[in-house]
């Protein structure tokens, strides 16, 4: 985020309070590597094109969902997202401990422990 922020700003420094709020929708807009969405999909169930499409419409026009049917939706969408980090983590383990060696000791092997405040 502060990274989006610098490049929004640049030289303008005086300015970054106008751009703050293009960078947070930027970043909420961008895919999580680990949730295979993003956070306004993961919050509202649709990724927003601009900032627009976020705020109410007016009450005659409306799409109205039921509640239980937008429950639902959300419900399966949230397990999509949870199975979708359990496969992450697990490439992560996958790849973390690659060059590891799984020692094994027995009782009866002798270690050196080195013990230090």
């Amino acid at each position: 985020m502060p990274t989006l922020l610098r490049t929004l700003v640049q030289k303008n420094l005086k300015e970054w309070d106008l751009k703050l709020s293009h960078a947070k929708f930027a970043y909420n807009r961008t895919l999580v590597r680990a949730t295979g969405c993003s956070l306004f999909e993961t919050l509202y169930g649709i990724n927003p094109l601009s900032s627009i499409d976020l705020s109410p419409l007016p009450t005659d026009c409306k799409v109205r969902f039921e509640a239980e049917k937008r429950a639902k939706e959300m419900k399966k969408l949230h397990e999509q997202i949870r199975a979708h980090i359990k496969k992450v983590n697990e490439s992560y383990k996958v790849k973390a401990n690659k060059n590891k060696k799984g020692v094994e000791y027995q009782p009866v092997d002798l270690v050196w422990l080195h013990l230090r405040k």
